[in-house]
């Protein structure tokens, strides 16, 4: 098996997975770390080692509130750990290879993690790479910085920084993108067959690298799933990024709030001061998340997607049945990702009419006591097919939808279509790609059916319903 091997900065040991034949490497630096002079700073170049490095355990997770303290569905669900090691110094990746040796050629999944830009990290525990590495898949997942470490912008910034005066968190995630195909071959994996994906925040993010010219040709399919959002009556909404002046106003009210004049002073209070200042600041609504500037991200990514500056790859988006539903006043109510993704995929066919696109919906029973329904995120335990590690009484067809939703995925990886052969040997239910009449995947209680539906939003747009938050 691949334990050890070499990347540009250095020899790196990894260790067995839970399946011997997949190994696990842990904790590898893809840039420097970013304190000091470094916070609010773009992510700059690791620095070599000596000998082999330890790459068995996970790195401490970005700064954020600390996991597990809440009662919220997700405290129970898999922030559990209030004990996870946190640090400043956080920019490391994680990679699962089932390769036996370098020059394997294996195509590759970059996995971005979501939590509305302020929480998350890469080693939680559903994004457990082994079950996609099983079917020929390597796996990334990158950490990057979150909330006012990520995404603060300020004047000094922009005079000190031109061309990179915010959104450190996506050029976090374009760093790692960057190493990934600067050393995934070290791993049996293929440079040139890169796709990345995320989920929420983490689909934002994609869908942000995904219209940055700089990647094109290094990515070559994207999966977004519950990211993909416009809604055109809301202003608060992290995964729509405004204008960067009026961050930097929030910045330099941070910084008031902070007590400190100068980015140079702010940059010398440690990491947890500022992280609970910041908590506290957020309570009047006041966050960090990406903006437009005058760096890589210059325009609304969805807008971007839908004008097809995308270089023009494979897409997989969809969402849950259950998650950011707006009632409307005839009864029914509208999904805004649904909505979204549908009007994206239409005006891509108006100008790419043979376009690889699909489409889901994500709608099966999912039980427990507080009978919560299809959430915001628990499609994650099936995509990842890691059921075993939540709490809920899954059962069977659960399980049998779990392995086909992680069969669909690791087929788009490798051939940018999610159809073929499944982990038993049998062909999957064909999965037709969108065809500009609603064509979607539905994964179900009773498994996974692709049918011609598509959803009428002329209510929705009729009634203008309040501006709502998507966190």
């Amino acid at each position: 098996m691949l334990r050890t091997t070499r990347v540009k900065n250095g020899i790196v040991r990894g260790i067995e997975a839970a399946d011997p034949r997949i190994t696990a490497f842990k904790g590898i630096p893809f840039a420097a770390p970013p304190v000091g002079k470094n916070r609010w700073r773009a992510p700059q170049p690791a620095e070599n080692w000596e000998g082999e490095r330890d790459c068995s355990r996970f790195a401490p997770i970005p700064v954020q509130d600390t996991p597990g303290l809440g009662t919220d569905i997700y405290c129970r669900e898999w922030h559990v750990d209030p004990e996870i090691p946190m640090d400043e110094d956080c920019l490391y990746l994680n990679v699962w290879t089932p390769a036996k040796k370098a020059d394997e050629k294996l195509p590759v999944l970059v996995w971005i993690y979501g939590g509305a830009f302020q929480w998350g990290y890469a080693r939680e525990m559903e994004f457990d790479g082994e079950r996609i590495a099983r079917r020929g898949v390597v796996v990334v997942t990158v950490n990057y910085r979150l909330g006012v470490f990520g995404f603060m912008a300020h004047k000094e910034l922009a005079d000190e920084q031109p061309d990179t005066p915010s959104n450190f968190g996506l050029l976090d995630q374009k760093a790692a993108i960057r190493w990934v195909y600067d050393n995934i071959a070290a791993f049996g994996g293929d440079p040139e067959k890169i796709t990345i994906a995320g989920q929420s925040a983490g689909g934002g993010s994609v869908s942000n690298q995904i219209t940055d010219p700089d990647n094109f040709g290094i990515i070559k399919g994207a999966v977004i799933m519950s990211g993909l959002i416009w809604d055109p009556f809301s202003t608060d909404n992290p995964l729509i990024p405004g204008g960067v002046d009026g961050l930097k106003k929030r910045g330099a009210q941070f910084l008031e709030f902070l007590g400190v004049n100068t980015i140079e002073e702010a940059r010398r209070i440690d990491a947890i001061t500022i992280r609970d200042k910041y908590a506290l600041f957020a309570q009047k609504g006041d966050r960090f998340w990406p903006t437009i500037d005058c760096g890589p991200y210059k325009e609304i990514p969805f807008k971007a997607i839908c004008e097809n500056k995308y270089n023009n790859i494979p897409l997989m988006c969809g969402f849950t049945y259950d998650e950011f539903r707006i009632p409307l006043s005839d009864g029914t109510g509208t999904n805004i990702v649904e909505h979204s993704v549908q009007s994206a995929y239409d005006k891509i066919l108006a100008g790419s009419p043979d376009a690889p696109l699909y489409f889901y919906c994500f709608n099966p029973d999912i039980p427990g006591d507080d009978n919560p329904g299809t959430f915001h995120s628990v499609d994650l335990w099936f995509w990842f097919e890691t059921l075993a590690k939540d709490t809920r009484p899954f059962v069977g067809r659960h399980y049998e939808l779990a392995r086909q939703m992680c069969d669909y995925l690791c087929n788009f990886v490798k051939t940018g279509d999610p159809n073929g052969e499944g982990l038993c040997g049998q062909d999957l239910p064909e999965w037709k790609k969108y065809n500009g009449k609603g064509m979607k995947m539905f994964f179900t209680s009773e498994g996974s059916e692709c049918r011609d539906e598509r959803t009428d939003f002329s209510l929705y747009h009729e009634e203008k319903p309040a501006m709502i938050r998507l966190v």
